[in-house]
């Protein structure tokens, strides 16, 4: 009984999967408001009684969408300081840092959210969840009466969003690897010795080396 479970629940995230997949792909040349489910069933390969198993209408398909994206964001950007509690800029290395191996993971989303009037405001909800992250997990142990740091969020997290809409715009020429040394430099430049607590405790972390400056980890190929 538990396997023809596991088999279902395989077969419907596939459905799923299809579905966002489809939607995407004609995003790419439709506006949203012109794509009609029949569109979404067809470039799936499936049928309309399939859609309506999952979706009452294509905008909850499309919300389904931001918000796994929202989900896979917040993991990648939480992955340096998972499962510790303290988290030191000095001691923190480029492979740790995962918010651009989800964005290229993501690529046609995050590409789509630069021209599709359906997804014009996902980059300021980008932005709010960086800076709800930062002011969430994070406890800085050498606090400064003289900063606001609900604003001091919104600089990092608008920081970073600029980052990766510059890496949008330019079509992806350098590798996620590349902007994750990038982003290092810049945050270790300028605060090498801040050390944080973190307020939560999370999954284990995936190791955390640090790779050499070969040529090919700068430009995507």
């Amino acid at each position: 009984m538990p396997r023809k479970t596991t088999t279902t629940d395989r077969r419907i995230q596939k459905s799923k999967m299809a579905l966002q997949e489809s939607l995407l792909s004609l995003m790419q040349t439709n506006d949203f408001k012109e794509i009609t489910i029949t569109d979404i069933v067809l470039r799936a390969n499936l049928n309309r009684g399939t859609f309506y198993k999952h979706y009452q209408y294509k905008e909850e398909l499309l919300d389904e969408i931001v918000d796994d994206v929202i989900t896979d964001l917040i993991a990648s950007y939480r992955e340096p300081y998972q499962h510790t509690d303290t988290f030191a800029l000095k001691d923190l290395t480029s492979s740790a840092i995962k918010i651009f191996d989800h964005v290229e993971k993501n690529a046609t989303f995050y590409t789509l959210v630069m021209k599709s009037r359906a997804l014009s405001g996902f980059q300021i909800r980008i932005g709010n969840e960086l800076k709800q992250l930062a002011l969430q997990d994070l406890d800085n142990w050498q606090s400064n009466p003289d900063i606001n740091y609900e604003l001091y969020a919104s600089y990092q997290a608008y920081a970073i969003l600029g980052m990766i809409m510059e890496w949008i715009q330019d079509d992806y020429k350098y590798t996620a690897k590349y902007m994750a040394k990038q982003l290092l430099a810049f945050l270790q430049d300028r605060r090498m010795n801040t050390v944080y607590r973190t307020k939560r405790q999370m999954p284990h972390p995936t190791g955390l080396h640090q790779e050499g400056d070969r040529p090919d980890d700068i430009h995507a190929k």
